[in-house]
This record gives structure tokens, C-alpha cells and sequence, in this order.
């Protein structure tokens, strides 16, 4: 294994985006000692060097409802044969036991304790659909509760749902572009469910540089319940959120600070962020969050002034406040040559207080307890193409998903690697989420691919 000591990246505080609590007041003084927020940018160009296409690639093959079922001890697997969606974006259990799948366009799919059909519902149900429909992310709470992610809608023009809502061209802004995504608590409730919508966004008056109010983050990438401290973290399109699993009430948002150029030739500098795929969750409520440029670690009692606290911490030269897993050659203020965009696709705690860093483009890293990093790259059925990662909190072994397919568990020093042999057709598929239930005392993981199939693995 390769290995280098994670030095603190330096970061200059030269944008940043205001924060507030969208329950009518703010929170703290979010707004002190911001030099400029990044808003106002056109066409999404914050972002501009990685298009959300890029991060999360389909392996090619279509949705397969013909997949071959192998006869593997410790394995099941549900398709369409079993009422499953055609392509499959997230897979969840809620602490009842219901494993809850992220569907696409299809909607959001439901397998009760015991069944082996699956139920269905999209927005005849209550579901939230504005511009388009698409759950993409799912995160299960308290016994039939899970919280649902929905991509945000980016029509054909200059403008997405992420810079629609301030647009400088004097055109209004449409609805059903800047409120499109975001995300969703739905509960079972008699034999349909209840839903309850997460606005993240800030209304007209909160935020002393934006007095319009803000609507950025739309596209829910991962969604990720925390019982302990009572969070819902939302990581999506620009940065990262908090809602309330008790009520609508969000706090909205923050990001690592990092300002660079998008291309080589033009000499405008945009808010380097976005892509925050990677939520992980410390035993004390400290979060890892984890986009396409850089990571942090903010402390524990996020909610209140504290939330935008870590945000501004990112300017500091020491701390974990601006994380650069697979080093730039140039830090601060640099163009897309000088980079080595990190693209992380997930994040997940070990036992021993390690960190796991998934890379849609450069492969699985591991931040050692001491700071250390080190990266994998032997063993892996794709050392260089990791689209999810997930911890077995019984044995502490590590799931990676690959993004062109493949799957490979990481037992100590022994790797593990499941091919067709086991997959079936579903080794072609990219694995988009791992999730373990936890509902019960023996080990289940829940396991999505792309093409249409959900695998649960409860063997040794």
C-alpha cells in the first residue's frame, strides 16, 4: 500500500456562502467575517469542471430484467421479477427492518420484513415532485420512516436548478426549476404513507448578501440519519445541509471554502465546490463530508451557530477543515492542470476510528486514526473506480462497490473480491450504494445495483 502523511490543505477565505436556519430567524451571526458569497454564478459554473455525469457514470448496460439468479450461500437478490425498479440509485433499512430502495424516476420502492414482493409509490402518493421526479437517495430512520432524496431538475439553457433562483438576466426565475429536488420524510402510516418536505433552501430577508433568499443545493446526493445526535444530513449539488428528523426545520449550508479557476484560459475564479457524496457520521456527532474538491471534519453540536462555524474554519492552515485526500500540486487559486480533483463518492467510519475515502476516479484511500493516509491499491476489482463504500459495524470489514462493477470486501489484511461468479450480470453493473441494516443482531448488507437488482448478504 502507498502511503503519505495527511498535511492540513491551505485554503485562502476568499468566498464563501452565507448560512441560515429556515425556521424565521437566524441562527448566530452567519454572515460575520464572510468576505463574498459564491452566489449569482451563471450556468452552474462553480462546478463547471466536473458535470454530475462525470462523478457517478452508468456502467453502460441498460436496466437487465433478466438477470441470472446464482445460487450463492449468504447472498439474496430482488429485481424486477419481484416488483423492484429498473434501475436501482439507493438501498436503506429503517430500524423496523423495511429496506427502502431509491428508484429513479420509478419512484420509491418498499420490502416489508418477510416479503419478497415489493410495494411502490411515487408522487400519486405524496411523494415530492416539482419540474421532475427522481428519487436518488435514501436513508432509513426510526421503524417505518425513511428519509428520500430527489434529484434537482437542470433544463436545457444556462440555468439549473442550483443558479436559477438569482438569475442576472432580468428573467423570473421559474419555480420549477429552483424548487425542484431536495428532499423528503415519508412514514408508512395504515397502507399508504405520510409525507413531510424539506425545503432547503432560505426565504426572501435572511441572508444580508442574498436578500432574495437562496436556493443552491437541490440535487440530494446522499442522505444520511443520525439517531444519536438527532440529524439529518443532506449532501447534495453545492454543499451540505442539516434537517430535523422531527420536523421540516433545515439549516442551510456549508461547504469547504476553496476558490480556483474552471478552465485554463479564463481568469475569473469560482467557489471550488460540489459533489458531496460522502457523509460520515463520528461516534461523538462529528461529521465527514466529502465533495469533489475537498472533505472536512466538523465538531460535534453542529446545529445552531455551530453549523456555519466549521465553514469558516476552512481558511485555517491547521485542523481538518479543509481536507485534500489526493493532494493538488497547487492548493489554493488553481487552474483544472494543477489539480487532482478528489470526486469523492463515499465515506464510512471504521471501528477502530479510521476513515474510508471512496473516489469515483482515483480508487479507495483510508485516513488513519493518526492522521495518516494511505491509499488501496491492491486487491480491489477496480483499484481505480470506487462508487461507494460502506463498514460492517460486526466485524469491522469494509464493502467497496465499484463503479463499472465488482464488489470487494476488505476483511484486516485479506480482500475479498465477488465477480460474476457470484454477481451473476450484476457484475457489470455499477454498485451505487452499500448500506448496512442494522435493525437486527446479525450482519445484513444491503447492496444496489445500477441495472435493476438489490442484493442482501447475511453470511459469514
Amino acid at each position: 500500500m502507498a502511503r503519505w502523511l495527511l498535511g492540513a490543505a491551505l485554503v485562502g477565505l476568499v468566498a464563501a456562502c452565507d448560512g441560515t436556519e429556515s425556521t424565521g430567524s437566524a441562527v448566530g451571526d452567519p454572515d460575520a467575517g464572510l468576505v463574498e458569497p459564491d452566489a449569482g454564478s451563471q450556468g452552474g459554473e462553480e462546478d463547471a469542471g466536473v458535470p454530475d455525469a462525470a462523478l457517478s457514470p452508468d456502467a453502460g448496460a441498460g436496466p437487465d430484467a433478466n438477470i441470472p439468479e446464482p445460487s450463492v450461500q449468504g447472498w439474496t437478490f430482488y429485481g424486477t421479477s419481484q416488483g423492484g425498479p429498473s434501475q436501482v440509485r439507493g438501498v436503506t433499512a429503517d430500524e423496523g427492518g423495511n429496506v427502502w430502495v431509491a428508484g429513479g424516476a420509478q419512484g420509491l420502492y418498499l420490502l416489508r420484513p418477510g416479503s419478497r414482493t415489493f410495494e411502490r409509490f411515487t408522487q400519486g402518493d405524496g411523494l415530492y415532485a416539482v419540474g421532475t421526479f427522481e428519487v436518488i437517495s435514501v436513508s432509513g430512520g426510526p421503524a417505518g420512516t425513511v428519509f428520500v432524496g430527489y434529484q434537482g431538475w437542470d433544463p436545457p439553457g444556462d440555468y439549473g436548478c442550483e443558479d436559477e433562483w438569482d438569475r442576472p438576466d432580468g428573467i423570473d426565475p421559474a419555480p420549477s426549476v429552483y424548487k425542484s429536488g431536495d428532499a423528503d420524510r415519508v412514514t408508512l402510516s395504515g397502507g399508504g404513507i405520510q409525507v413531510q418536505h424539506y425545503d432547503i433552501s432560505s426565504p426572501t430577508g435572511f441572508v444580508a448578501a442574498e436578500p432574495r433568499g437562496r436556493e443552491k443545493l437541490c440535487t440530494v446526493y446522499r442522505i444520511l440519519y443520525d439517531a444519536h445526535s438527532q440529524s439529518v444530513w443532506f449532501g447534495g449539488n453545492h454543499a451540505y445541509a442539516w434537517g430535523d428528523p422531527a420536523s421540516a426545520r433545515v439549516m442551510e449550508h456549508a461547504h469547504p471554502l476553496l476558490n480556483g479557476f474552471v478552465s485554463e484560459t479564463i481568469d475569473h475564479e469560482y467557489a471550488l465546490t460540489g459533489g458531496y457524496y460522502g457523509l460520515a457520521v463520528e461516534p461523538t456527532g462529528d461529521l465527514w463530508v466529502g465533495g469533489i474538491y475537498r472533505s472536512q471534519r466538523c465538531p460535534a453540536g453542529l446545529k445552531g451557530s455551530g453549523f456555519w462555524d466549521c465553514e469558516s474554519q476552512g481558511s485555517l492552515s491547521s485542523g481538518e477543515y479543509a481536507l485534500d485526500w489526493w493532494p493538488d500540486l497547487v492548493h489554493v487559486d488553481s487552474r483544472p492542470r494543477q489539480r487532482t480533483d478528489d470526486r469523492v463518492s463515499g465515506l464510512a467510519r471504521g471501528l477502530d476510528g479510521s476513515l474510508w475515502i471512496g473516489s469515483f476516479v482515483n480508487g479507495l484511500a483510508r485516513r488513519l486514526p493518526d492522521g495518516e493516509v494511505e491509499l488501496i491499491t491492491a486487491g480491489l476489482v477496480d483499484p481505480n473506480r470506487v462508487s461507494s463504500v460502506a463498514v460492517d459495524p460486526s466485524d469491522g470489514s469494509v464493502w467497496v462497490g465499484a463503479t463499472r462493477g465488482g464488489l470487494t470486501r476488505i476483511h484486516g489484511t485479506v480482500l475479498k473480491a465477488w465477480d460474476g461468479s457470484v454477481l451473476g450480470g450484476r457484475a457489470s453493473s455499477e454498485i451505487t450504494d452499500i448500506q448496512v441494516d442494522r435493525s437486527g443482531t446479525s450482519r445484513r448488507i444491503l447492496v444496489a445495483f445500477r441495472n435493476g437488482s438489490i442484493g442482501i448478504y447475511e453470511g459469514p
